[in-house]
């Protein structure tokens, strides 16, 4: 299949988005109760709506996730509609969950559909390179998430490590000197986060 740039660049940021979503509310799953325990109510109520469903803060998971269907929905027939099918349900429940009184729940079932997008790419998406392209933006984030969420260095190393794999196999552009860089820092006893996030934001040349 022949992919424009355009197409490359919807395909990483799928991948980014959606692994956005995923770690984000894995995070936010694992520190809802010390978080919400230690505020009155509504500050409690002003963090989740912020960091959840504020479609206007960029880093909010309703944004993110918006972001991942818009790509999604121009790329459907790269990805197929059973694949694109689970980025809508992921956005329906997020939705769902703002009004729900069992507002985990209905969390969990997104971050279950944002895996089940990533399986059905996985066993349904027939071409290499659109798949690995998903794949590849994965990676990307979550080495700059975790580098950004002071995440431990051995898991640091080894998405660094997965991420390595995998741009070495789309056969896209990238700046060699900064994935040296990512490896260099990834065999430091002391990883420095700032540097590994400088690196990783600017690894691709598409417009190249």
């Amino acid at each position: 299949m022949f992919l424009s740039i355009e197409n490359s660049d919807r395909l990483l940021w799928l991948g980014r988005y959606s692994e956005r979503v995923y770690t984000g509310l894995r995070s936010f799953a694992e520190k809802f109760d010390s978080i919400t325990d230690s505020a009155d109510y509504e500050s409690k109520y002003d963090f989740v709506k912020n960091f959840c469903f504020d479609e206007k803060n960029p880093s909010s998971i309703r944004s993110s996730l918006l972001r991942a269907y818009d790509n999604a929905i121009v790329l459907r027939d790269e990805i197929g509609s059973e694949t694109f099918a689970y980025v809508q349900l992921a956005l329906y429940e997020i939705n769902k969950a703002e009004k729900s009184k069992t507002l985990m729940l209905n969390l969990l079932k997104v971050i279950d559909n944002i895996v089940a997008f990533w399986g059905m790419a996985d066993d349904r998406i027939q071409d290499e390179q659109v798949r690995g392209l998903i794949k590849l933006g994965k990676r990307i984030e979550r080495v700059d998430l975790y580098a950004r969420m002071n995440a431990s260095d051995e898991d640091i190393r080894r998405e660094i490590s997965r991420m390595t794999y995998r741009i070495t196999k789309t056969g896209l552009r990238y700046n060699a000197a900064n994935l040296e860089k990512l490896k260099s820092l990834a065999n430091e006893e002391k990883i420095n986060h700032s540097e590994v996030i400088s690196a990783v934001e600017n690894l691709i040349e598409l417009n190249s």
